[in-house]
């Protein structure tokens, strides 16, 4: 204890991330309705009035889960596609280089995840299909990243239809709710030969399976060899 009986920094940023953990976990397993702050506060082993303190409401700590990761999730992915024009440039990048750039820093993160990675990437995926919340905060915290993608697609695809792009981004997106959803039923579906729990040989199917599906709606296969300004 600090002074006069005050915690001490450390210890209450100690307590603020188990709240943190278990309110991801719970929002991943059940909903957003079907979560209480007291069933987050018992989880986390803290009193209830410490998780309003911190958060506010349930809505301010729902918030507060979904941002902390996208942080990180974006950077990784931002990184990855700078690396990917600097590759391709002068020219413009290749559509399998996009993608990859897109979607294989999550394959990374998914395939060597702790727990609250997994949790995160399920809520990811309930967010992403919710009516309530998918629009407002994928909006937020991830549309002014994946804008970035769409532009990056844009130059590899110069000639496609605008619609088209658009709505391959959208199956990329889908697919990749359902990877991150990792619910098993492949698993059963196919009596164990596959399962949705091996990210790595998902990721690795699922970059040229998507390309070729840009390629097949969007038209010209790729800007490759073609500077970025014509």
């Amino acid at each position: 204890m600090g002074i006069k009986g005050m915690r001490t920094v450390p210890e209450t940023g100690i307590r603020k991330r188990r709240i943190l953990d278990a309110a991801e976990l719970l929002f991943a397993e059940h909903g957003y309705d079907g979560v209480t702050l007291r069933k987050i506060a018992a989880d986390a082993d803290v009193d209830v009035a410490l998780t309003n303190y911190h958060f506010g409401s349930k809505d301010g700590l729902f918030r507060a889960v979904f941002e902390r990761r996208a942080v990180v999730l974006n950077q990784a992915r931002l990184d990855a596609l700078d690396a990917c024009l600097k590759a391709a440039a002068p020219y413009a990048p290749t559509l399998e280089d996009v993608i990859e750039a897109y979607l294989r820093p999550l394959g990374d993160i998914q395939s060597s995840a702790d727990d609250g990675w997994r949790h995160y990437l399920s809520l990811v995926a309930w967010v992403n299909s919710s009516t309530e919340w998918g629009n407002e905060l994928m909006t937020a915290y991830f549309n002014p990243y994946v804008q970035r993608f769409i532009e990056a697609l844009r130059s590899a695809l110069p000639e496609a239809d605008e619609k088209a792009l658009h709505w391959g981004y959208q199956f990329m997106s889908g697919a990749l709710t359902l990877t991150f959803a990792d619910t098993r039923r492949m698993d059963r579906l196919s009596d164990g030969a596959a399962s949705s729990g091996d990210a790595v040989t998902g990721y690795a199917h699922m970059i040229p399976f998507i390309a070729a599906g840009f390629e097949r709606i969007c038209g010209p296969k790729s800007g490759e060899d073609k500077p970025l300004d014509q």
